[in-house]
């Protein structure tokens, strides 16, 4: 039997950085994915239509263009290219008939919304100027281990010359009232409030301010990439930086336990009877699955078993790709063509969305978040046609239906089909005679997600929910804000771990470094 230095448990985009970085410590790593292929959430298909690449979840990566993690890596030395739409985001108002758009040209974007309301534009430059002082050093303290001593200084440092308490106030204000506050334009506010709609933070709650400011300014910086050929990219080109270090991938072998011996985890169990011993394990499973799941409830303390009871996870996701014959035939063209879409008819009706999936209701008018993906990557799908997406957010447990199509929740075939018409409806509104360029359809719901990626319980993107109660030394439980559990020689690689969802490789990273620093003081 062959000792690792370390078992990476999950071939997902944290697991991976993690086993890239212990390799480059000279670690002997084996990472173990039940999947037939690795990537986790990051994968791609050509199952919808033959001519037509689709990512299967995860697609943009504006995270994981600004992580220093990823960038670090040097993944373009192995087959890793990025692509950008002609715009990086589109939000249409109903009301007004008109776009806002974020381009990657900050005057583009300035001067988009100085048209739609006068002082708009200044007021998207002053956002951008307050982000180049404290961008990079928010991000690095952002993504860094908890607490983030160096990033943190830096952080609060640029934090003082941007603003003060005046930029901390911005940032904790409420999506929905930084964008009233700050833009005179319903279709500049849906520009903001849309982004904070990408996590679970209700739009009126502390937090979503942040996420807003966050995914905007970083499309306006590094823009929302998509890796050439398919998301399934991005993936390969870690797996094949992991090789050419020496590090081992095998798919097709599933965990299903963590074998642990007086407090330390000495290797783990395969779904055959296979033992493997290692001297770390880093697992990149969701909090759920690990803490008396892989681990043993007579395995951990009593008092982290009574913490998972009340772990959240993010609520459920319901996506649709489509294979379209022609264009999305938009009534009212965008200025410039966006990768992403946002599709919701006013900041109001997305708040009213998130009050709905609180209460357990299946929205009537679910936001969409609407992926044109041949115009972002024309090596997606054959020319003059689109490979397109939509997802939308939904209850973990839903209690009733908002709308008219009696969904129940149980996610079987009649509910995906019923809650993907009316979400095609609500594209074909904004784009009539959509549905007759549809060639082919495929719904993946709750169970077609995690069936595809365990991770995804209940087909949860997250890892758990990212409001602020179960974020930082909160995340997954309080008292475990960092990669080490209470097993010795055990560490949390997933988003479950602090920073949360995304990908941008700091859990992975924070893992790798804890179990780093775990062999320098003679711990694993």
């Amino acid at each position: 039997m062959t000792d690792w230095d370390a078992v990476v448990v999950g071939s997902g985009p944290n697991g991976l950085v993690a086993a890239n970085l212990l390799t480059d410590a000279g670690w002997s790593v084996l990472v173990l994915e039940a999947q037939d292929t690795p990537g986790g959430a990051v994968r791609s298909d050509r199952d919808v239509h033959p001519d037509f690449v689709h990512d299967t979840m995860s697609s943009f990566y504006p995270l994981a263009a600004a992580s220093p993690v990823v960038r670090g890596l040097g993944l373009e030395a192995h087959g890793l290219a990025w692509s950008h739409a002609p715009a990086v985001l589109g939000h249409f108002d109903p009301a007004s008939q008109r776009w806002a758009t974020l381009h990657r040209d900050r005057e583009l974007t300035a001067a988009g919304l100085e048209d739609l309301h006068p002082g708009d534009g200044e007021a998207w430059l002053e956002l951008c100027r307050t982000w180049d002082v404290v961008g990079d050093s928010l991000v690095g303290a952002l993504l860094s281990p908890f607490p983030p001593v160096r990033n943190g200084i830096s952080a609060a440092l640029a934090v003082r010359r941007a603003g003060g308490l005046d930029l901390v106030r911005t940032l904790l204000t409420p999506a929905s009232s930084l964008a009233r506050e700050r833009f005179g334009s319903e279709a500049a506010r849906l520009l903001i409030a849309g982004n904070a709609s990408h996590a679970d933070i209700p739009l009126d709650a502390p937090g979503s301010g942040l996420m807003a400011v966050l995914l905007a300014m970083l499309g306006q910086t590094v823009g929302w990439p998509v890796p050439q050929g398919g998301a399934g990219r991005l993936a390969e080109a870690l797996v094949r930086r992991l090789q050419s270090r020496g590090g081992t991938l095998r798919c097709s072998a599933e965990v299903v336990g963590v074998e642990v011996d007086r407090g330390r985890a000495r290797g783990v169990r395969l779904a055959d009877g296979e033992r493997i011993r290692a001297r770390a394990v880093l697992a990149d499973v969701a909090a759920p699955r690990l803490y008396g799941g892989l681990v043993r409830p007579e395995d951990l303390p009593a008092r982290t078993l009574r913490r998972m009871q009340d772990f959240q996870l993010d609520p459920s996701t319901i996506k649709v790709d489509w294979a379209l014959s022609g264009p999305v035939p938009w009534a009212v063209a965008p200025p410039q063509a966006p990768g992403t879409v946002h599709v919701a008819d006013s900041v109001a009706e997305l708040t009213e969305t998130y009050a709905q999936i609180d209460a357990g209701a299946v929205p009537d008018k679910p936001f969409l978040l609407l992926g044109q993906m041949t115009t972002t990557d024309p090596h997606r799908s054959p020319p003059g046609t689109e490979s397109v997406w939509a997802y939308t957010h939904m209850p973990q447990d839903v209690r009733r239906d908002a709308g008219e199509d009696g969904i129940t929740g149980r996610w079987d075939h009649d509910d995906l089909e019923r809650l993907a018409d009316r979400m095609q409806a609500r594209v074909e509104r904004l784009a009539p005679g959509f549905g007759d360029r549809v060639t082919a359809r495929r719904i993946l719901g709750p169970r077609e997600l995690e069936a595809r990626n365990a991770n995804l319980i209940g087909g949860a993107l997250g890892g758990g929910t990212a409001q602020l109660h179960q974020q930082l030394v909160f995340r997954p439980v309080p008292g475990l804000g960092r990669a080490e559990t209470p097993v010795r020689g055990l560490f949390l690689a997933s988003a479950s771990a602090h920073p949360g969802g995304g990908v941008h490789g700091a859990a992975g990273s924070n893992a790798a470094r804890a179990a780093l620093l775990a062999r320098r003081l003679r711990r694993v």
